[in-house]
């Protein structure tokens, strides 16, 4: 029970942070926060990711450039020029380590108005990084679950970041339904989207981009922007203009 509690909190904790601050702040800038408060959502990024922590800048850009390049073999993370999840998982981590490391240009159009934190993203993308928060979750793990058949969800919580970003990335250009006819792959994955927190809406958020509310039909509830129009009315983050 206490690792199922914990897998709980962390699934809904990391994708909250996924969703509203690389996707919805980072790539999209749809809502703003002062410099105070975007370290404290960095902050929380490193801690709730861990081993597979993103930098919200180079996210930024391949989301970007995913829009910009939908389904094409510009599309960072196309499904259309992979054979399976695992190709896609290798060939986006790929392209993220060129971003990151510089080896390759890109346009400034991408680039603009992104969080930078550099000291941070050196620290969460160093392998030794990566190795502490493999061992911490280890040690959580030895603490919680009272079988060993458990373990089994531990790559679940080392990998989570990739893992919930796969299945948008995947299975909503796979499978699922549409609202809009678009020319592009995008697909909603579920009438009503607890398990994705809003992500799902992946044909919505395609033809309305820079719309914070993923949701278009009255069932479609997305619980992220619910949770962005709270911290709207506590002051933490503000509207654009």
């Amino acid at each position: 029970m206490k690792i199922a509690i914990f897998l709980f909190l962390h699934w809904y904790g990391s994708l909250f942070l996924h969703t509203f601050f690389h996707h919805r702040y980072a790539s999209h800038k749809m809502f703003r926060m002062n410099q105070a408060w975007e370290k404290v959502f960095f902050i929380l990024c490193y801690i709730f990711h861990g081993a597979a922590y993103l930098s919200p800048k180079v996210y930024g850009i391949m989301h970007r450039q995913h829009h910009a390049y939908t389904d094409t073999e510009l599309d960072p993370h196309s499904p259309k020029y992979s054979r399976n999840l695992f190709e896609l998982f290798w060939k986006t981590r790929l392209y993220y380590n060129d971003i990151l490391y510089g080896r390759i240009n890109v346009e400034e159009n991408f680039t603009r108005d992104l969080p930078e934190w550099d000291a941070l993203d050196r620290i969460g993308n160093h392998i030794l990084s990566r190795i502490m928060w493999v061992g911490i979750h280890v040690f959580i793990y030895t603490q919680l679950v009272t079988a060993s058949w458990m373990f089994v969800f531990l790559p679940l919580t080392v990998l989570m970041v990739p893992i919930q970003g796969l299945i948008i990335n995947w299975f909503a250009h796979k499978v699922g339904s549409i609202n809009f006819s678009m020319k592009n792959t995008s697909t909603n994955l579920f009438r009503m989207d607890w398990l994705m927190m809003g992500e799902g809406y992946h044909n919505n958020h395609h033809k309305f981009p820079g719309k914070a509310n993923f949701g278009y039909k009255p069932h479609e509830i997305d619980v992220t922007y619910l949770a962005i129009r709270a911290l709207l009315r506590m002051g933490i983050i503000y509207r654009n203009g």
